[in-house]
């Protein structure tokens, strides 16, 4: 019987001479030294990502005490953002030469800490990265020999906070809607339980107010599309609302079906946005005006500063409010003709 030889595993030689480098070059790389000038950093993690390279981590850990493995800590629930932040994540801790393996943090918010640092003393991991805040613990120390880095981007139920929940691009939605001639908004807004849906709420109210427009209210939607369709259907024919300024996508699409219900067409007669750029609304007619939110930057961001920590790096100083978010401009805005 036939059978195939087994697939050799790339090596660190490989990744050198696919690089065009010195395979030290490659292991100093791996090491997350920061010597290595921007281009080369770049080549090295193609050249991993196209050979699809793992260092030998049993190999790694009987040559000098290391494992290779980063533990990431997310509290229990779901949150479809997760799934790109932790690519991100995943994907820099990859070309720096370490794996990750989540870790689901159950039960109390006050007893996580002790559990972490359980998880410190194993053995198991060089580095451990908290997207969820441990209150008794500092944003970054170091715990059974090994850093602990807080970057808390989820509270105890997995709803976005920190850069997560920024609303600060909201207002430059209504800004470039002022600028089209809309006067008199409306807000869809999501549920008061998630901190994303209260700053987004504060961010359109103290945005009207400070370039003088007009509120027709806040309309509380719970993140309930059939909410905001209903929201729009409710509205006076005399209201002067022209442009819908919602939490989510899912509440702008039932907005805009409220629209269509009543006869009025989106942009022409009615103005309409979201936030989290769900691929449908590319697809929607008309496209969705949205804000994209970049969670794999977010990701990649935590992880380098995990790295930081690993090499005794020392805090940075604080740098401007780095924005993750982007609004994408689509069909569903345009400006005011009137109806």
């Amino acid at each position: 019987m036939n059978r195939e030889a087994p697939t050799r595993r790339p090596t660190i030689r490989d990744v050198a001479r696919l690089a065009g480098v010195s395979h030290q070059t490659v292991s100093r790389f791996l090491r997350a030294d920061r010597s290595i000038g921007e281009g080369l950093r770049e080549r090295i993690g193609q050249a991993i990502a196209q050979l699809d390279y793992r260092p030998n981590l049993v190999a790694r850990a009987m040559r000098d005490n290391r494992t290779g493995r980063l533990a990431l800590l997310v509290p229990a629930g779901t949150a479809v953002s997760s799934l790109e932040l932790l690519a991100g994540a995943a994907a820099a801790a990859h070309e720096a030469g370490y794996v990750v393996e989540v870790v689901t943090l159950g039960g109390a918010p006050e007893s996580r800490a002790a559990r972490v640092l359980d998880l410190a003393d194993s053995g198991l991991f060089e580095g451990m990265l908290s997207l969820t805040p441990l209150p008794q613990l500092s944003s970054r120390r170091q715990a059974g020999g090994i850093p602990v880095v807080i970057e808390a981007d989820y509270d105890e139920r997995m709803r976005g906070i920190g850069d997560l929940a920024d609303a600060s691009t909201l207002a430059e939605i209504i800004e470039r809607l002022a600028e089209q001639g809309h006067r008199r908004f409306l807000h869809a807004a999501g549920d008061r339980a998630h901190t994303s849906a209260r700053l987004r709420r504060q961010v359109y109210l103290e945005t009207v107010e400070r370039l003088g427009l007009e509120s027709h209210g806040v309309a509380d939607c719970d993140w309930q599309a059939d909410k905001a369709r209903q929201a729009v259907l409710g509205l006076p024919a005399d209201c002067g609302v022209t442009a819908v300024v919602c939490a989510n996508d899912l509440l702008a699409a039932g907005a805009i079906r409220g629209a269509v219900e009543r006869g009025w067409r989106v942009p022409a007669d009615l103005s309409v946005t979201g936030w989290d750029d769900n691929p449908l609304g590319a697809a929607m007619v008309p496209s969705l005006t949205t804000v994209a939110v970049d969670h794999e930057r977010l990701g990649r961001r935590a992880i380098r500063r995990l790295l930081d920590g690993l090499r005794g790096t020392p805090e940075p100083d604080a740098a401007p409010h780095d924005l993750i978010t982007s609004v994408v401009w689509r069909e569903s805005t345009a400006p005011v003709t009137g109806r």
